[in-house]
């Protein structure tokens, strides 16, 4: 299965008529460039997880940051990074839930 696959079938598990209309799943883009990604924990086993900022730094277009804050799962990437974001992701939560 395909990060994006992974995080179709959890978004589709949390979604309960309140869950995605409170947090949801954000994507947007950076002008640096890069991706930010945000992802509401609260309703969910990871409600109460926390996770310290972790930094991976390749080079000046594949890096990747990551984090848990107020409940939420935060990520910011390089342009190409968004699928290896989404599989960091689905892995803290499978692990930490």
């Amino acid at each position: 299965m395909t990060s994006l696959e992974r995080l179709e079938k959890w978004y589709s598990s949390h979604c309960d008529g309140d869950w995605e209309h409170q947090g949801g799943i954000k994507i947007g883009t950076l002008d640096n460039p890069g991706w930010r990604v945000t992802i509401g924990l609260t309703g969910t086993k990871g409600e109460n997880k926390t996770l310290d900022r972790i930094k991976v730094e390749r080079t000046e277009n594949d890096w990747i940051h990551y984090w848990v804050e107020n409940s939420k799962f935060n990520a910011a990437c390089g342009p190409k990074n968004l699928s290896e974001v989404i599989g960091i992701f689905c892995e803290w939560f499978d692990k930490s839930a």
